[in-house]
């Protein structure tokens, strides 16, 4: 284990020094305190926690607001908690930015702020920090996202294999052959997963699986004014959404065009938020049980922390049957 001697070795100052830098002292300039944040890094040095004192965990938010009740981060946080806290840790929340990212290293930022590790809720494929957990030191836990290859980092989630196959499978006990998706846009790793989840589904259930059965975009104005128009076109008599909010976004507009729901089409979201319940029709969907999905990354950090190289925690989905689907209509 290095130690601050070592740093102050290497860059030829006091050790004094060395600790104001990693402890943000304003008498030491941001150029000296980031090259003694590198080369701390760089030396796998690592600070201790004084007699009595909680280790500190990071809840990097981005593009969710946990603290309201309906979002989907919400259960997650709290799950997390509900383990980390009373195992002896303190659980500080970061709204993850672009600046934070542009402005520091994420193994430089969690040895400034003394994070001993952290769990990661609603990151992109294009995120600086993404690139840099291919290599990074500190124990990090990713929510629907995968980095391969480097034993410090671990992806929890849903079985999207699993979650498609409920979808697929019941759709089909019910007489649906032809069966549409509807997806938000493909920058995320779990809308490549769902996407790609969907056509093995199809092809395990005996259904067509043309890539024209499928549509994607960032905006929910485009999958309801280009890419449904063409799904029902193609005559389909069910369609599975990767997320609840664009399902139920695309429910409202089919009934706003005078189609029934679900004797002339079945609708499947994903994720069962607790909208799920209230939509018209209420919505069947895949759960997701958010409260355990939070225990779990705990447990994956835990096992990191602890030197147990864990790489993915899926948890098995299922299916909430509601009256948004139905028997496919007659030919």
């Amino acid at each position: 284990m290095a130690t601050i001697q070592d740093i102050a070795t290497r860059l030829n100052i006091s050790k004094s020094t060395v600790s104001k830098a990693l402890n943000g002292a304003p008498d030491v300039s941001e150029t000296l305190r980031k090259t003694v944040l590198e080369t701390a890094v760089e030396l796998g040095y690592s600070r201790g926690t004084r007699r009595n004192e909680a280790k500190r965990l990071c809840l990097f938010i981005e593009h969710m607001n946990p603290s309201e009740p309906t979002d989907f981060g919400h259960d997650i946080v709290i799950g997390f908690r509900k383990l980390a806290e009373p195992a002896g840790f303190k659980v500080e929340t970061v709204r993850l930015n672009k600046q934070i990212q542009q402005d520091n290293r994420y193994d430089e930022y969690m040895l400034q702020n003394n994070y001993a590790g952290a769990f990661f809720l609603g990151l992109s494929l294009s995120d600086l920090w993404l690139r840099e957990l291919q290599t990074s030191r500190t124990p990090a836990v990713l929510l629907d996202n995968y980095v391969k290859g480097n034993p410090n980092t671990c992806y929890v989630g849903v079985d999207n294999n699993e979650g498609m196959d409920l979808a697929v499978g019941y759709l089909r006990s019910l007489g649906h052959r032809r069966i549409g998706y509807l997806s938000g846009g493909l920058g995320s790793f779990v809308n490549q997963s769902r996407y790609s989840a969907f056509f093995r589904a199809l092809k395990r259930n005996g259904c067509p699986d043309e890539r024209s059965l499928a549509g994607s975009d960032y905006l929910f104005s485009e999958c309801l004014q280009t890419h449904l128009p063409r799904l029902l076109k193609q005559k389909v008599t069910a369609i599975i959404c990767s997320h609840d909010l664009l399902a139920h976004t695309v429910m409202m507009h089919c009934l706003e065009l005078g189609l029934r729901l679900p004797e002339d089409l079945s609708i499947i979201g994903f994720d069962d938020l607790p909208l799920c319940a209230y939509t018209i029709p209420p919505m069947t969907t895949i759960r997701q049980d958010r409260t355990q999905l939070g225990k779990s990354a705990f447990h994956a950090l835990y096992s990191l922390l602890t030197g147990v190289p864990i790489s993915t925690l899926l948890l098995h989905a299922s299916l909430a049957r509601r009256q948004s689907t139905g028997p496919a209509p007659a030919p």
